[in-house]
């Protein structure tokens, strides 16, 4: 029986074998051969030269329009982009990935309408570990979902959560570390329902021998994997209903309830319809605003600040991920800063490399000569 076999069997057992107390420690056992099948057959399809490979990065950040090949993409990345005039710039090999360049606020992002994922595509069907491999690259993932099958949204969900991609949230709260023995020694919180035996046997099946592992959050046996296994990617995501010109209004409340079926907020959904361009400006909004991405106004001497052209960070860096992003020799060289706006308690105030950044601040750099 190949890997394939192995990894369909331990499928069924997992669905057949009722979750309980006394079983749950076999079930976190069985997950975790799943895996490492998984991993195997992922290695072998990388050796024969079906590999997933990664998407040339340009701009501040990247987004990926995941959705079936009937949901409109393309049409939306040429609404929203340049896409027509450049993608003649790019070169994907075996793989029909279309960019486009997003300018919005200063920010160059960069928008990758993959092909549609079909089921399966996780295992390889259609090119799918190749399209996957794009995906885990971005930045953020958008769901393109046609007014008329919201149902798509549950399926390509799926496909990019068996390709290890975690939509939405963070890693889970699970430290180990190796020891030279002792066996497997288990630390949760109180608020961990699992039993400890689960989380050895777990380990066990990753090969740990000798370990101290902390859990310091619930967690169900499918994210202890998560925080065991390091190949998982987490992303945010937003989910964009296209065709909304062609809802009639009795039947916006059946997409309403399709989309509350599928734990998505209409109101958190944005309707748009890219052949007539509408919703496009609340959807470039919300794209900036997940990314997170912030405008530095740089003070440059002599010139006064640039207000054309800002430096892109993300919420949190510091003038020291400012300098880096900068590069040239200004990390060494730099004395001080000095930063007026949002994150400064005055104007010109002097700061350090670990001053943290706000949007549409001023910043100065100080170099020495």
């Amino acid at each position: 029986m190949g890997l394939e076999g192995e990894i369909e069997e331990l499928r069924e057992e997992i669905a057949e074998t009722p979750y309980n107390k006394s079983t749950e420690a076999h079930i976190g056992r069985l997950k975790s051969k799943l895996a490492e099948k998984k991993e195997k057959l992922e290695n072998q399809s990388s050796a024969g030269g079906g590999q997933g490979y990664s998407v040339e990065q340009t701009g501040d950040a990247t987004v990926a329009l995941v959705g079936m090949p009937s949901a409109g993409k393309s049409t939306l990345l040429n609404a929203l982009t340049n896409a027509e005039s450049e993608v003649g710039a790019y070169e994907f090999t075996t793989l029909d990935v279309n960019p486009g360049m997003l300018q919005h606020k200063g920010a160059n992002i960069q928008l990758l309408d993959v092909p549609g994922l079909i089921a399966g595509a996780a295992g390889g069907r259609g090119g799918g570990q190749e399209v996957l491999s794009v995906i885990r690259t971005a930045d953020l993932v958008v769901f393109v979902l046609s007014v008329f099958e919201i149902e798509a949204y549950a399926k390509l969900h799926e496909e990019l959560y068996q390709n290890k991609i975690r939509l939405d949230t963070r890693p889970p709260k699970v430290r180990i570390t190796r020891k030279g023995k002792g066996g497997i020694d288990v630390t949760m919180a109180p608020e961990v329902e699992l039993d400890e035996n689960t989380v050895r046997e777990v380990l066990r099946e990753r090969d740990y021998v000798n370990a101290d592992v902390a859990v310091s959050e619930a967690v169900d046996i499918d994210r202890l994997l998560d925080g065991v296994l390091d190949n998982r990617v987490y992303l945010p995501s937003l989910v964009a209903v296209n065709k909304a010109d062609l809802i009639e209004p009795d039947y916006l409340e059946t997409v309403n309830s399709d989309l509350r079926d599928h734990d998505i907020d209409p109101d958190d959904a944005i309707f748009i319809s890219a052949e007539a361009e509408k919703g496009l400006d609340t959807l470039r909004e919300r794209i900036w605003q997940q990314l997170d991405l912030i405008r530095i106004y740089m003070d440059k001497p002599g010139r006064g600040t640039d207000y054309e052209e800002p430096l892109m960070l993300r919420a949190g860096q510091t003038v020291g991920d400012a300098c880096e992003k900068l590069g040239g020799e200004l990390e060494d060289r730099f004395r001080f800063g000095r930063v007026s706006g949002p994150s400064a308690k005055h104007d010109d105030q002097q700061v350090g490399k670990d001053h943290e950044l706000a949007d549409e601040d001023v910043l100065r750099i100080v170099a020495r000569r």
